[in-house]
């Protein structure tokens, strides 16, 4: 390894393919037994936590010892260590005779760290002894020429907090989405698709609204198939849009109080789509019904998983791809979604879910309040009916109509008041299948009056363009809010 190299792991940072060590070997042999069962990684040592290089002496004998430590795991590992200036660094190759220990003990990488699991967990963790997870072999669809453009890239970098003056191919293959053999992993084509069915078919993500308790009627559907991460903020948006809000008045402003706690939606999405098995003809299904929210994951639990371990332990299904996404900070604390979720319910004050687990499926059932809850001034609050889709009559709105200007004026801003959205997930939030012409006119008014911005100023047609709030767009808010209150 040249010092190139090494100065673009270290700008990526621990994660689960690279680890950093400030010096000697305590704990080495975890660390080696931990990327074996995984992809493989980077042992650095002579580099803190925090990515400072302060190297190690005597180069020689830490080769030694490491060599030594790797050999005595079970079955050995073969390892190769080398030199880049102060650094010694330890490279864990992808192995073949899984599972390993050490010390009669087994670990694996999750996220940023190693973890201890009994030998029957690793056992059933993988299929059989040797086999690499779906998300880590070849996908032969994924063309690294035709696939993997400027700006599909360009979003993942900025995502996955890579260097902008790092190579694709060299981020990519030191995060081990792309293979030895120079082939893109699954893991990285869910990552980088402009549309997920081209490399599986199944692997997009369908959402119904429904009149009532069953499937009888049909209120609106949406399908999304983006990469991953795109999917899991549209899925969310979509949801969001559907239930009642509560509006709570404090002062002159209003607080918008979603019937169930977004991050806990969130959370569910997120494991729906980095646990399920991509291997599955079915796809996640979202269904939204007058008492519950269902998110339907295919797959089953993950082998080495029980019902019992729900919200204590954490075994992906897809390691890679659940790393990146830790990476991503789209995975709050690795082993902690499950416990999360019931957390955020309990303070949010409704039902915790409800995890139906069986061979070929998990599904999470969010029941949803049956009455409105007051606001703080006892009143009942300002929340629509439950929301219906665009198609449905004016009788039956999904909130203010979008033909009153000050209306629609009113809901984009507030939109844009959490985070800066692209147009698509603006149309998605309120409701819209597509972007309508009248959004588009309220689009331009309000970048031209200076009540939002874009994101990309240097280039206004960018496929990555969004927008956020001025001040002079937060004062007006302001002023809306306090008139419809």
């Amino acid at each position: 390894m040249n010092q190139g190299d090494l100065s673009n792991l270290v700008a990526l940072g621990e994660g689960f393919t690279t680890e950093f060590k400030r010096s000697g070997t305590s704990g080495l042999g975890r660390e080696i037994c931990a990327f074996a069962n995984a992809t493989g990684g980077t042992i650095l040592l002579g580099v803190t936590d925090d990515g400072e290089v302060c190297g190690v002496a005597n180069h020689n004998r830490l080769k030694s010892e490491a060599q030594s430590i790797a050999r005595s795991a079970d079955p050995p590992i073969a390892v190769e260590i080398t030199s880049a200036g102060k650094v010694l660094c330890v490279r864990v190759p992808a192995q073949q005779s899984k599972p390993y220990s050490f010390g009669g003990k087994f670990f694996i990488r999750e996220g940023s760290s190693s973890q201890q699991m009994s030998r029957e967990e690793i056992r059933e963790f993988f299929y059989k002894e040797g086999l690499i997870h779906f998300d880590e072999t070849a996908c032969e669809k994924f063309s690294l020429e035709a696939d993997l453009d400027e700006k599909n890239w360009d979003l993942f970098r900025k995502r996955a907090k890579i260097p902008t003056d790092m190579e694709p191919g060299t981020a990519l293959g030191n995060l081990h989405l792309i293979g030895e053999d120079g082939r893109m992993s699954h893991a990285g084509a869910w990552l980088l698709a402009k549309d997920i069915r081209k490399f599986n078919v199944s692997a997009d993500v369908a959402c119904a609204l429904f009149m009532g308790t069953d499937k009888v009627r049909i209120l609106d559907r949406r399908d999304f198939h983006g990469d991953v991460y795109s999917m899991i903020d549209e899925v969310v948006a979509w949801i969001l849009s559907k239930i009642n809000v509560e509006y709570i008045i404090k002062h002159v402003k209003r607080e918008e109080r979603p019937e169930l706690p977004e991050e806990a939606v969130r959370e569910a999405v997120v494991n729906a789509l980095a646990h399920r098995d991509y291997r599955s003809t079915a796809n996640v299904q979202i269904y939204l019904f007058k008492d519950r929210l269902e998110i339907v994951s295919p797959g089953g639990l993950p082998a080495g998983m029980t019902e019992a371990g729900l919200g204590t332990k954490s075994i992906p299904r897809n390691p890679l791809l659940f790393g990146i996404l830790h990476r991503m900070e789209a995975v709050e604390r690795i082993g902690s979604g499950i416990r999360r979720i019931r957390d955020l319910c309990r303070e949010h004050g409704v039902a915790e879910p409800v995890i139906d687990v069986s061979d070929h499926w998990v599904t999470t059932t969010f029941p949803r309040p049956a009455d409105q809850v007051r606001d703080q001034t006892g009143s009942q609050p300002e929340s629509q009916p439950e929301s219906q889709p665009e198609s449905q009559p004016e009788s039956q709105p999904e909130s203010q109509p979008e033909s009153q200007p000050e209306s629609l004026e009113q809901r984009v801003l507030a939109l844009l008041r959490r985070a800066p959205m692209a147009k698509s997930a603006i149309s998605t939030g309120l409701g819209q299948s597509t972007v309508s012409g009248q959004l588009n006119k309220m689009i331009r008014s309000l970048v031209d009056g200076e009540l939002i911005e874009y994101t990309i100023p240097e280039k206004p047609n960018s496929r990555l363009q969004k927008y956020r709030l001025t001040e002079n767009g937060k004062r007006r808010l302001a002023n809306l809010e306090g008139r419809s209150s």
